[in-house]
This record gives structure tokens, C-alpha cells and sequence, in this order.
């Protein structure tokens, strides 16, 4: 019976993520899904965590339900196949080596190519990574219709990768995007067949939602509640918060800061980029230097590790992305502020508002670039929506223009 290791042994899984501190979240949600799966193996006919996966696809109402589920699938996957518990320093993804190991040698042949082009000409090794996994899921859906080669994949084929059965898209721009990289550069390898697949690729419309913004109010209050004793902040929220606020970097770049990442001598934070392994060079400002002083000097663990923000529960670990998320939660919190239902809460909004702060205050797009590590000259565009200042220089008098009194009233 398929999952029957799972079913022997799941309560070692849920005991392990109690016992080390992960949130009651997490733990609820990864037993829903070992839950689920124990429940509905049979009568589903699942035999593969991809069967489960597939079953989330079309189950879950929202792109973020996806993705939570798709995390503790993950999780679930690697203790039940490889005995593994969950490490917060490591990364979890465990759906292409044995997917791939499964394609066709036609199918092996393109993804192997892919690697090998797109890694000589410099493409970021986690671009790479994410491109192939798409590719990888593409490949295998084809493989599931009984294709094995390129040049036999029709429209149909293709199509039903991104819609259901009843029409509803299950995928969209970002998937669409990935293959379409594998595809192109396969044109290298099999033009015609590659070319052809390209062009039954479906013509989605890529959207942009509307960005929020932290308000000049917002900002205040942020700045209160991290300097307020009675916020209920810790000095480690404290410090992380100013590094949001006041320099904009990115919560994968602070959780991975080191302690000699930080020179008090010289006033400068200097590190590599996780995002893009570009080495970037940050102003240590008093504010910013207090906080994470007062951090180090009253509050953190004793511990060797070189990580200058650590976790608050033995065994003292450094901090995930997801932690700084979840901090960057308590700070609006203390704030009073953004705690409606899809009120944005997360660590980018920082640097959003950092950006276009600077863009506020007239300061060159390239030199933000530069501080903000961007590689891409486009970067900016996003912040670009939130220079009122400057857009408001754009706008056009309507004085002139045969407007009835009853819609602009004088």
C-alpha cells in the first residue's frame, strides 16, 4: 500500500516540528496534509506525492493555499521517502530529481541542455533551479499522456497542462514563462520540435496587481513602535525592523547576516546579495547600529554561530526568510497598523517604501539601483507607481477639455 511508512511513522514528524520550535501553523498544517493524504490515498488511487500535488492543484481556492500546502507536501515527501526531518537552513525541494529521473531520454536530453546553456551564459543558478523545475513538471504531464517525444506534442497536449478539464486556467504567466525559457533555449538543441511547442504555448495576459504602500502615517507609527520600550517588540524585532525600514534590505539578506558582515569601524554593512551573489555595500546609520548593538550586547543567545540574528528557542538556529516575514507581522501589529484581512504585511513593502522614498527625494535611478543591488535595469518600474510626487508633475489640466457641468461641477 502507497504511503504506508507515512502511516507508521507520521507522529515522529509532527513530534519533531513541536519539539523545535516551529509555529502551531505549520504544525496544524502539516498534519492536515499527512491527514489527507492518509484519508484519501486509496479512494483517490495516489500512489506518488505528485498525485497529491496534482489534487492541491485543483482543490485549493488561492495561489497562497497552493503554496502553503505545496510546502509541507514537500516537507511531508522528504521524511517519508528519505527519513528526513525539516531543516530551516536547508531548502526544501524535492520534486525534480525524481521527476526528472522518470522523463524520457528525449525529454532528460532538453532539460540537460537547458542546464548546461543557460549556466555557461551566466543565468543566476537559482533561476536555473526554478525554470528547470517548471520545465520538469511540463515534461512529466506530457509523459503522463503517453508522449515521449517532442515532436509529438500537440495543442491539446499542451493546453491541458494550464487548463482543467472544465476550462478553468491552473496555471498561468510564471509557469508559461519558465517553460518558455527551457523552450527557447532548446532551440539550440531541436529547433523545429521546440519552436513548434513554443507557438501552442497559451497566450495569457500577464497582470500586475496594485502595489501598497506604506502612507507617511504608516511610516510614523512603524518608527513609534520600534522605539517604544513598552511596544512589546524585542530587541531582536527592534533591530530587524530598522534594517527594513531604514535600508530597504531584503529579509533573505537579513536573515543571513553575519556578525563580520557588520564593520562598526568603517560604519558599513557589507554583503553578498542571496537573491543575485552581487556583493552590495550598506551605510551603518547610528539608528540601524544602536538597534543591533543593543541586540547583541542584551539579548542574543549565547551561541558560536557567525548569524548576527538567531532563533529565541534552543537550539539557538539562524533565522529563515519566513522568520523575518513573521517579524515584520509583529511590527505592524505593535504598530496598530495594516491588520485587515489581504492588508499587506510582508518585509517588501519595506523596501518598496525605501525606493520610493528615494525616488521621492530626486535621487538618480541608477544610484538606487546601486544601492539596492538591482541587475536589472527595470527593477525600479515597481516603485516607479509610488512616486506620487513626481506623477503628480505629469498630470494634465482638464480646464480646457468639453467636460459637462454635471460630472466636474465648478
Amino acid at each position: 500500500m502507497a504511503f504506508e511508512n507515512l502511516k507508521r511513522k507520521h507522529c515522529e514528524l509532527t513530534d519533531f516540528l513541536r519539539d523545535h520550535g516551529y509555529s502551531a501553523t505549520v504544525i496544524r498544517n502539516v498534519s492536515k496534509v499527512i491527514q489527507t493524504i492518509l484519508d484519501n490515498s486509496e479512494d483517490m488511487q495516489w500512489s506518488t506525492y505528485r498525485d497529491v500535488y496534482r489534487y492541491y492543484e485543483g482543490a485549493c481556492p488561492s495561489k497562497d493555499t497552493l503554496r502553503s500546502r505545496r510546502y509541507c507536501l514537500r516537507m511531508v515527501k522528504r521524511f517519508d521517502e528519505q527519513g528526513s526531518f525539516p531543516d530551516r537552513t536547508k531548502g526544501s525541494y524535492v520534486f525534480d530529481r525524481d521527476e526528472y529521473a522518470g522523463l524520457s531520454e528525449e525529454f532528460r536530453g532538453l532539460i540537460d541542455f537547458y542546464r548546461k546553456h543557460e549556466t555557461e551564459r551566466g543565468k543566476k543558478e537559482t533561476t536555473v533551479y526554478h525554470e528547470t523545475l517548471n520545465a520538469v513538471s511540463f515534461l512529466c504531464h506530457l509523459k503522463d499522456r503517453g508522449i515521449t517525444r517532442l515532436e509529438d506534442v500537440a495543442e491539446n497536449d499542451v493546453v491541458s497542462f494550464f487548463l482543467s478539464e472544465n476550462g478553468e486556467q491552473i496555471r498561468g504567466c510564471s509557469y508559461k514563462k519558465n517553460i518558455s525559457a527551457v523552450l527557447k533555449a532548446g532551440t539550440y538543441w531541436k529547433k523545429d520540435a521546440c519552436n513548434k511547442i513554443l507557438l501552442l504555448l497559451p497566450a495569457f495576459r500577464e497582470t500586475r496587481k496594485t502595489i501598497q504602500y506604506l502612507t507617511g502615517d504608516e511610516v510614523k507609527r512603524i518608527a513609534d513602535a520600534l522605539s517604544a520600550e513598552d511596544s512589546g517588540l524585542s530587541l531582536r524585532d527592534r533591530a530587524v525592523g530598522c534594517l527594513l525600514l531604514y535600508t530597504g534590505m531584503r529579509g533573505c539578506d537579513i536573515a543571513c547576516l553575519l556578525r563580520e558582515s557588520v564593520d562598526w569601524n568603517s560604519e558599513q554593512i557589507r554583503i553578498i546579495q542571496r537573491k543575485t551573489g552581487i556583493p552590495l555595500e550598506l551605510p551603518l546609520t547610528p539608528t540601524v547600529g544602536n538597534a543591533i548593538y543593543d541586540y547583541l550586547d542584551l539579548e542574543r543567545p549565547e551561541s558560536r554561530d557567525g548569524h548576527v540574528f538567531l532563533s529565541e528557542i534552543m537550539p539557538y538556529r539562524p533565522l529563515s526568510s519566513q522568520s523575518i516575514g513573521n517579524i515584520s507581522s509583529r511590527i505592524f501589529k505593535a504598530a496598530g497598523i495594516r491588520q485587515d484581512p489581504g492588508a499587506r504585511k510582508g518585509t517588501h513593502i519595506f523596501r518598496h517604501h525605501a525606493a520610493s522614498a528615494m525616488l521621492e527625494n530626486g535621487i538618480p535611478q541608477p544610484v538606487i539601483s546601486r544601492v539596492f543591488g538591482h541587475t536589472a535595469p527595470d527593477s525600479l518600474e515597481p516603485y516607479l507607481m509610488a512616486d506620487f510626487r513626481h506623477l503628480k508633475e505629469c498630470a494634465i489640466g482638464v480646464e480646457d477639455l468639453p467636460v459637462p457641468e454635471e460630472v466636474l461641477p465648478l
